[in-house]
């Protein structure tokens, strides 16, 4: 039988198989139906240096082709999280990254400051989607020299290694990706949300604006995965539009070394462990003996 399981960041991961931050609440939600120490590594919702209310509803929308979330990035900080919800990953002993933001550059270094290493945390996932509220609101991540210069400062406080989870909502996703990189960041993870919105004919209004997701959004991903992966030297984390086991293997050959489930997780909650599954039936029938048979085979 092909071996899924690969090494990230000097961890073990039993599999390529993560959730999408923000689609398995903190810790023990999905338990009642499987167990969080079936993915490879648990990604936390996003967190920020001290507790954030969110948006009002409605904050989730059920679109024809995916779905609309306008969360908010409600979280109960980082300090919260590793007292009441880190113990549970420890007792499970499920390798963990740790997504975190801010809305200045202060939040965001205070944030990586905070969290202290240790054997179960694999890396820390940048959120660089977020607006810098001293820079007019613009996101930290639509400008390469803004991107450069907070990697640059988070890789110089942390000894955990740092992924960057970029935006699609730019002109050229490789460019940005090269900036974090010649910044000294350890990954990327691509994409995140797009910006989408709702009218109600009805009540004419707009009822929602958020983050697109879902399947629509996979062409996107893979095509940044794919050219960001041929352009910068580090291991890259696929995410968009991911639904079944072949849309996770497409990910692996366009050159992601792992991959983000989210969307489908509310379709289907049995989605991850049935995508786990079929990425090794899929290596099996294929005669892989491990994942780097199959990693970026689509740059032969």
């Amino acid at each position: 039988m092909a071996t899924i399981s690969l090494t990230f960041f000097g961890k073990r991961l039993k599999n390529p198989v993560m959730n999408a931050s923000g689609t398995l609440g903190y810790s023990n939600e999905i338990e009642s139906l499987w167990g969080v120490e079936t993915l490879g590594a648990y990604v936390t919702k996003g967190l920020s240096l001290r507790p954030h209310h969110g948006n009002p509803t409605p904050r989730v929308w059920d679109e024809r082709s995916g779905m609309i979330n306008s969360i908010g990035l409600q979280n109960v900080g980082i300090e919260r999280f590793f007292d009441e919800h880190f113990p549970f990953f420890q007792k499970k002993r499920t390798p963990v990254i740790v997504n975190f933001f801010g809305f200045t550059e202060e939040e965001y270094l205070d944030c990586a400051r905070r969290i202290k290493p240790d054997r179960l945390i694999v890396a820390l996932e940048m959120n660089l989607s977020c607006p810098n509220i001293k820079a007019g609101g613009i996101s930290f991540g639509k400008d390469p020299q803004t991107v450069y210069e907070i990697v640059k400062k988070v890789k110089g406080i942390t000894p955990i290694p740092v992924l960057a989870k970029l935006t699609p909502e730019v002109k050229n996703i490789v460019d940005i990706a090269r900036a974090a990189y010649e910044a000294g960041i350890d990954g990327l993870t691509l994409i995140n949300t797009m910006p989408a919105a709702i009218v109600d004919i009805k009540r004419k209004r707009v009822p929602i604006k958020g983050g697109f997701s879902g399947p629509a959004l996979k062409p996107i991903a893979l095509r940044a995965v794919y050219e960001c992966s041929k352009a910068v030297p580090v291991p890259i984390i696929g995410v968009g539009g991911i639904m079944d086991a072949d849309d996770a293997v497409s990910f692996l050959m366009a050159g992601a070394s792992a991959v983000q489930v989210g969307s489908a997780t509310f379709v289907d909650p049995y989605a991850i462990p049935k995508i786990i599954e079929g990425i090794g039936r899929y290596a099996d029938k294929n005669g892989c003996r491990n994942l780097h048979e199959i990693i970026g085979i689509t740059h032969e």
